[in-house]
């Protein structure tokens, strides 16, 4: 993953609801390269992208997606909630946005979310579920909870994994090898200059969240990080342009 990666975050969430696929196409007509988004797990055991665990902020249903089976999530409306254009959009699943991604040639950093909710055998389903795409090389696993990205890791010695954290962290490039992480996640504030020039050194990519000022993105250009997580890709594609990153 050497070229620079405009990650959307959650698809261009600035432009369309949230972890849809109407967020993931508005995404690459922005010119994003990545896509960023959030797997949790069903009832039934499938792979749905959501950030919250809860629907009620992103649809108009309630409760947690874990009690819901995949039928019945995608009854709800995620789209509503953001704009009435945007009415009858759908809870969509991993693998549809694994799909488009590999039409699109497009990297895509999937969170795991269950640092709340525990999911049983979520990595493996992820794994599984990224070979079965064959996305291995242009897909990154993060997660607040490193405990699994260790064992993503041992689990597919080939997958990137990222770590996410806020703070600044000790030693962090240490840190990071010793989960076996092959990029780092940041918040954008925990994301100084000379942090970045020892990651590359290491081998470890910088990809801070979640910038959305054009200065902020500037700032952390100069930085020298390797890819940007951002709500409005479009900005961060025109400033690319002409930094010719």
């Amino acid at each position: 993953m050497k070229a620079f990666i405009n990650f959307a975050h959650r698809g261009a969430s600035g432009a369309a609801p949230e972890n849809t696929m109407a967020a993931f196409h508005k995404a690459l007509e922005q010119g994003a390269n990545g896509i960023e988004t959030d797997v949790q797990m069903t009832s039934d055991h499938k792979l749905v992208l959501m950030h919250d665990e809860a629907v009620n902020r992103t649809t108009n249903g309630q409760g947690y997606i874990k009690d819901y089976t995949l039928s019945e999530l995608q009854q709800l409306d995620a789209g509503s909630w953001f704009s009435e254009a945007f009415k009858g959009e759908q809870v969509p699943e991993l693998k549809q946005l694994l799909a488009l991604g590999k039409d699109r040639g497009t990297f895509i950093n999937i969170e795991l979310k269950n640092g709340i909710i525990p999911y049983p055998g979520l990595e493996e389903e992820v794994i599984a579920a990224v070979r079965e795409y064959g996305m291995e090389e242009r897909v990154i696993i993060s997660s607040f909870n490193h405990y699994s990205l260790v064992h993503c890791k041992k689990l597919a010695p080939d997958i990137a994994t990222a770590i996410l954290y806020m703070e600044g962290l000790y030693q962090v490039c240490d840190y990071a090898q010793t989960v076996g992480a092959d990029a780092l996640h940041a918040f954008k504030y925990a994301v100084l200059p000379e942090l970045v020039a020892e990651a590359r050194d290491r081998g470890l990519a910088y990809h801070p969240f979640t910038v959305n000022a054009p200065d902020e993105m500037k700032r952390l250009l100069k930085a020298g990080v390797s890819g940007i997580i951002t709500d409005y890709p479009d900005v961060l594609h025109a400033l690319l342009q002409q930094e010719e990153v």
